[in-house]
């Protein structure tokens, strides 16, 4: 069984780079810290005027360091614990159907030979990625 968590995460990685899926998960938690710093920075440092300086520039900050931080999709799946991997696996699977194959090599050849699949376990991906791990998806560079 696990051979074939394998070959459906190397299906799904195999897509995704074909559609050039890249994948950001929003740090807004690390952007409101930073912020929350900055406030608190800026109140002990000058008071009420510094709480709200320090909160501006706070949040400037942290929505500087949470910005542009995308990843290939590709590298995003073959990251994911194992747990994460058996729910995609289950997502691509209600899409595949009863497909059979005997390899990686097959699997995604088979795939990759049939548009409308090839679009589904792509759809099945990006719901994925958007739903369970709460990211930004773009295509292309």
């Amino acid at each position: 069984m696990a051979y074939r968590v394998n070959d459906i995460m190397k299906l799904c990685c195999e897509v995704s780079a074909n559609q050039q899926m890249k994948a950001a998960v929003k740090n807004s938690g690390k952007g409101a810290a930073v912020a929350g710093g900055g406030a608190f920075v800026g109140g002990l440092l000058a008071g009420p005027v510094g709480i709200a300086a320090g909160g501006a520039l706070g949040g400037l900050l942290g929505c500087w360091m949470t910005s542009g931080q995308f990843k290939p999709v590709p590298q995003i799946i073959m990251e994911l614990p194992p747990q994460q991997q058996q729910k995609l696996y289950s997502d691509v699977m209600a899409v595949l159907g009863t497909l059979d194959w005997t390899d990686v090599a097959q699997l995604v050849a088979l795939v990759m030979g049939n548009a409308t699949m090839q679009q589904q376990v792509a759809a099945a991906v990006l719901s994925y990625v958007t739903k369970e791990l709460r990211a930004e998806v773009r295509y292309g560079d």
